[in-house]
């Protein structure tokens, strides 16, 4: 919580994104690095999006899902890359107050969506390993649109209140942002205001909306593995435990990341350890999630090679 200053100035009109700029030798290969993995993430994603809106074997709740899931991970990272892009080639690091707020609220949404896709898949997985008579009934058409279409507004709404909260403090201390994009914290940083109210919210939205998530899919995955175990056969079990292995290993990865960027105290910030697990969290779980997904899936693998053929 922050003492208010004696003179608080109204918003600023923009800010200054520090970036990579502390480290000028290291700028063009960052700049190279960053290309190559967004273009990987876009192109990995988007073969995941096609291959399942042109394959008709794929047109199941599990690969809607994904193809949901992949279309969060394009836009969360053509979120933030690209504006760090053009700073690392142009050293152009300034950003307006409103293209700041609006990067923070499709960060905070997407990043929201994104949870709610992956507890929502959980589920899915639950209903197909632990009720599987029941599975058509429980997720058709209509259903599964509804959890998708749930997600995306859990999302975007909640995010909204938060983003208007932290744009109406005030920033007269300075207008250095020292990360690479507009994130809460550094934020917070910033402001000259009393933060305690925006700084509860955090922790409010924190717990009921991602510890939520996370604690129901975990306990998906106890009644998962729990029913797992009770299968006879070791061909059975590991054909069970094999279509949910890519969805946890996303899950682990994004909650572990998360838990360590956001859940700690403003003033245990450390600059080096948040610009590490931010990059983390924005580059590799959308890296990944084309590659877990895939690599070992046979029915995409069958389904892409066909699409292929057809090309050619």
């Amino acid at each position: 919580m922050k003492h208010v200053a004696p003179e608080i100035q109204k918003n600023v009109s923009e800010f200054i994104i520090q970036g990579f700029s502390d480290t000028p030798n290291v700028q063009i290969p960052i700049f190279i690095l960053f290309l190559v993995i967004y273009i990987f993430i876009v192109i990995g994603n988007l073969i995941i999006f096609l291959t399942i809106m042109l394959s008709s074997d794929l047109h199941t709740p599990m690969y809607k899902f994904l193809q949901n899931l992949s279309i969060i991970d394009i836009s969360f990272s053509s979120d933030i890359l690209p504006a760090l892009l053009r700073i690392l080639i142009t050293k152009q690091n300034k950003i307006s107050f409103f293209g700041c707020m609006t990067q923070l609220y499709l960060y905070t949404s997407l990043a929201g969506n994104e949870f709610c896709l992956l507890t929502v898949m959980a589920y899915d997985r639950y209903v197909a390993i632990c009720d599987p008579l029941h599975y058509i009934n429980r997720m058709n058409k209509k259903n599964c649109a509804w959890l998708i279409s749930t997600s995306y507004f859990f999302g975007f709404v909640t995010s909204a209140g938060h983003v208007i909260l932290i744009s109406k403090l005030s920033y007269c201390n300075s207008h250095l942002i020292d990360h690479f994009f507009c994130d809460v914290i550094p934020l917070l940083k910033l402001s000259c205001s009393d933060t305690f109210n925006v700084e509860i919210l955090t922790y409010v939205i924190g717990t009921l909306f991602t510890f939520n998530s996370f604690l129901l899919t975990l306990i998906s995955y106890i009644y998962i593995i729990s029913t797992i175990l009770k299968i006879q056969s070791t061909h059975g079990r590991q054909k069970a435990f094999s279509t949910c292995a890519s969805h946890l290993t996303c899950v682990i990865i994004l909650y572990m990341t998360l838990f360590c960027l956001y859940m700690k105290p403003t003033t245990s910030y450390s600059l080096d350890r948040d610009k590490l697990f931010s990059l983390l969290y924005i580059v590799l779980v959308p890296l990944l999630n084309p590659l877990i997904y895939t690599l070992k899936n046979k029915e995409f693998l069958i389904a892409f090679n066909k699409l292929m053929q057809t090309v050619h």
